[in-house]
């Protein structure tokens, strides 16, 4: 009985220690397709497209008209200068900018964004809807 006990257990060992043969190596996942964005464009008119909730407005169409207008260049004026721990700025239309900032204006066309892309000597280079303006210091 001894015998058959010590050839049982050694029968039972040699099976766990036999590694399991796998019939297919694991497969690599499929990448998985990227989510897709939606993209709104603003129509510019009637026949691109009306809001859904309010289609007789005409308010989608004045935000694409305001952004067309030119704005001319005496509508802006430097009214002042001055450099706080060695950071110049300047005041364009009651707002202050410095190098690189951005902002609204009021001018008398309306509200207009600029961005302030270099302070020189005597004048400031500004971007306003997509073209850049020198604008010179008053002479006192």
């Amino acid at each position: 009985m001894n015998a058959l006990l010590k050839t049982s257990w050694l029968v039972v060992l040699a099976a766990a220690a036999v590694p399991a043969v796998q019939a297919d190596p694991p497969r690599a996942e499929a990448a998985k397709p990227a989510p897709s964005r939606a993209l709104f464009v603003m129509p510019s008119g009637v026949r691109e497209g009306r809001d859904p909730f309010f289609p007789e407005s005409a308010r989608p169409y004045e935000d694409v008209a305001a952004t067309k207008h030119t704005v001319e260049a005496s509508s802006f004026v430097i009214k002042g200068y001055s450099v706080e721990h060695g950071r110049a700025m300047v005041i364009i239309n009651n707002h202050t900018f410095s190098l690189g900032d951005e902002g609204d204006v009021l001018t008398t066309s309306g509200r207009v964004h600029l961005r302030l892309t270099e302070i020189r000597h005597a004048s400031v280079v500004i971007e306003v809807n997509g073209s850049t303006r020198e604008l010179r210091f008053a002479a006192k």
